[in-house]
């Protein structure tokens, strides 16, 4: 790489919010006046961002890890210092790539959608203004500039939830939002103000270099410091019992919707990678983690099966997959954790935007299904073959569990998703020729799962700490508990597709439709401790 081009990165990379934070300081007056400049203007800096992320990953590529500070102020206490600069390394590239590709899109796609709309010029500031403070967060070096940025995402992504304030359930699940993402910055405020005591440092870089070189057991201000950090991750990926909020906040523009699910909530599972040389050293805090992850992604899976309402399904769907990050994170799979939310963002996105095409879909006329209710000869058929499958291509490729055991679980997550596209094929009447077809297409589907695996994991490499012996403490349990899950979801998702009649699974259709009610607790408990606005929005309406 030519010298003169790696000294580039860390413009290209603070050039990318800077654009944005530029369009999004325009008066609301002004922006609302030219609603067409306004929006043209957003576009423009989401296009030139875009543009610097592809130059950054060019300069850069997946090198070694490069701090760049451009001014520093001392903090009291012996913390450390404020400074505005940039810190880049794999996971940098890889985000800052993907949210300036995703905001393009998203604006891209408001600008029709709200054309015509009173605000639509006040829609693009606090769009852009989001947009900005997201591509922050990824290329902050300081922990300060950090939480700052952390900070500043959620308050702008309020302006955007509470775009319809005619609208009591938006206020309502913007206030949830709003009172889950105040604990969150407080949890990481307090996190970052006891790894600055016992480290001295909030620079990423030096933080993550006097955690590779720490011998022994991991001091407790640090092992709390984790746990505070989860909690937080927890609560901006809408995890079990506060994951409500994220499955109203559907009363926003669909553009909100897309840039939501596609970006700032993947923001918790994008705080535990980040801060991976720091959790891996505590089992307790990954622990914990894993079983948040778990337990969200068990409910929201069974839920999904019930709803009606397309975004209210990919809402539930987004709750799943972040509990499936966060497990991964928990199980020191960092690796695929990133895979999965590179491939997650690039998916919402586009179920987001696309979801009035897909009610289109679902309106046309389609062929019955003509299979079979499941046997469990076809389930014991499919396992095994999606197992031997699974286990054959990952051997191909290298991966071994000696060497993380974790992979175990990942391995049989596969072969489970795989046992379902060969259960459906079995229990369909076809020729052998079919099946031949269908078996090729799994095959296919766990050659590109491995070997992207394998690309992330070099592109990682420095980037992510991997676990210590103490944090590795819990895997054996909780790799069984994953497996456990997913089967007993295999064998529920078959229950509910069965045509016999049953009590049983029309009662927990009902159960589940309504998520448990979990949220209705959640909701009440909020009201009394932390009143929001709905009330008074209810009274001025009638």
């Amino acid at each position: 790489m030519p010298p003169t081009l790696s000294s580039l990165t860390p413009v290209l990379v603070l050039a990318a919010p800077l654009l944005l934070w530029a369009v999004g300081l325009m008066p609301t007056a002004l922006a609302n006046a030219r609603p067409r400049l306004m929006a043209r203007m957003n576009i423009a800096a989401a296009w030139l961002a875009f543009a610097g992320a592809l130059l950054a990953a060019v300069a850069h590529g997946f090198g070694a890890t490069h701090s760049w500070t451009l001014f520093s102020l001392p903090v009291p206490g012996d913390v450390g210092a404020f400074s505005v600069g940039s810190y880049v390394n794999g996971v940098t590239i890889i985000m800052l790539m993907l949210v300036s590709f995703v905001g393009v899109v998203v604006s891209r796609y408001a600008r029709n959608y709200l054309d015509g709309d009173a605000s639509q010029g006040r829609f693009h500031k606090w769009l852009a203004l989001t947009l900005a403070a997201i591509l922050t967060l990824i290329v902050s070096g300081n922990l300060l500039m950090f939480s700052l940025a952390w900070i500043a995402t959620s308050l702008c992504l309020h302006q955007l939830l509470l775009f319809y304030r005619e609208r009591p359930a938006a206020v309502l699940a913007a206030h949830k939002k709003f009172v889950a993402s105040r604990i969150g910055d407080a949890s990481l405020l307090l996190a970052i103000f006891l790894i600055g005591s016992t480290l001295h440092t909030l620079e990423f870089g030096e933080i993550f270099r006097r955690m590779a070189a720490l011998d022994g057991p991991l001091p407790p201000a640090l092992q709390w410091a984790s746990m505070l950090i989860v909690l937080s991750a927890g609560l901006k990926s809408a995890q079990f019992p506060f994951h409500g909020w994220l499955i109203q906040v559907m009363e926003a523009p669909t553009p909100v919707s897309a840039l939501l699910h596609a970006g700032i909530v993947n923001a918790g599972a994008f705080l535990v990678i980040r801060m991976s040389p720091v959790l891996s050293h505590s089992g307790t805090a990954l622990g914990l983690l894993a079983l948040v992850g778990l337990v969200t992604l068990t409910l929201a899976s069974l839920v999904m099966l019930t709803q009606t309402s397309i975004k209210v399904s990919l809402a539930w769907s987004t709750t799943a997959q972040m509990g499936f990050m966060l497990l991964e994170c928990g199980l020191g799979l960092y690796s695929l954790a990133m895979l999965h939310l590179v491939a997650h963002s690039l998916y919402k996105a586009h179920a987001f935007l696309a979801s009035g095409s897909g009610v289109d879909g679902f309106r046309a006329p389609a062929v019955a299904y003509q299979g079979k209710d499941w046997q469990l000869g076809h389930l014991g058929f499919a396992l095994l073959g999606a197992g031997l499958m699974a286990l054959g291509v990952g051997a191909a490729f290298g991966i071994m569990p000696q060497a993380q055991p974790a992979l175990l679980a990942a391995g049989a997550i596969v072969a489970i998703a795989l046992s379902q596209l060969l259960l459906q094929a079995a229990s369909l009447p076809g020729s052998p020729a079919f099946l031949l077809r269908v078996l090729g297409l799994a095959a296919i589907v766990s050659v590109a799962y491995f070997a992207l695996h394998g690309v992330f994991e070099r592109a990682l490499h420095g980037s992510v700490l991997p676990l210590r012996d103490a944090a590795s403490a819990f895997q054996p349990a909780l790799i069984g508990l994953t497996i456990a899950a997913f089967l007993g979801l295999l064998m529920v998702q078959q229950f509910f597709r069965s045509t016999t009649p049953s009590r049983l699974r029309e009662a927990l259709y009902v159960h589940l439709y309504n998520g448990l009610y979990i949220d209705v607790y959640i909701t009440r408990l909020l009201q009394r401790v932390w009143p929001g606005p709905l009330q008074s929005t209810q009274s001025q309406g009638g």
